[in-house]
């Protein structure tokens, strides 16, 4: 794939059946065009981040090589999300299906549609824990090592459900 990038996207999920929801999310991803999916983490429970009379999350990270602009990316997520009938009625409320561009490559993008690295993913545990286990040398493009963020924001609740 000539002049591909690497891409990480958080996937989470807590409607309609979550843990099929990522995992349909994850065989997804691997078609999406001009794209491949080099790995994934395993799924993992949390507990909401938003409204607490919601379900626990099923998350995952997952890392693509891509051809495609971040906001074409961007498109084709939200494309997908739509597929899973994603709907946006309140904020980190329930959702069948979230995919954040985490990061693209070792980019900083502001826009109004996009910001990236994704703001927050420093401090949840259910976006690094995952991240970790797919990339645990990585940097992030300001140049904090993975690792320290990991000592920063300890695991807590989050659970391994799959592998």
């Amino acid at each position: 794939m000539p002049d591909a990038i690497h891409c990480y996207i958080g996937l989470g999920s807590n409607l309609n059946a979550p843990q099929q929801q990522v995992e349909r999310a994850l065989r997804e991803l691997a078609a999406v065009p001009d794209t491949r999916l080099l790995a994934h983490s395993s799924l993992y429970r949390s507990p909401p981040m938003g409204p607490p009379d919601q379900p626990d999350y099923v998350n995952a990270v997952a890392l693509l090589e891509t051809t495609l602009d971040a906001h074409s990316l961007l498109d084709q997520l939200q494309a997908l999300e739509q597929r899973h009938r994603r709907v946006r009625l309140q904020h980190w409320g329930p959702r069948t299906l979230d995919l954040d561009l985490l990061l693209y490559a070792d980019e900083q993008i502001q826009s109004l549609r996009l910001q990236v690295p994704h703001p927050g993913m420093t401090e949840r545990n259910f976006v690094l824990w995952p991240l970790s286990e797919i990339s645990p040398d990585l940097r992030l493009p300001n140049g904090r090592p993975l690792a320290t963020l990991l000592t920063e924001c300890p695991i807590g609740t989050l659970e391994r459900i799959s592998l």
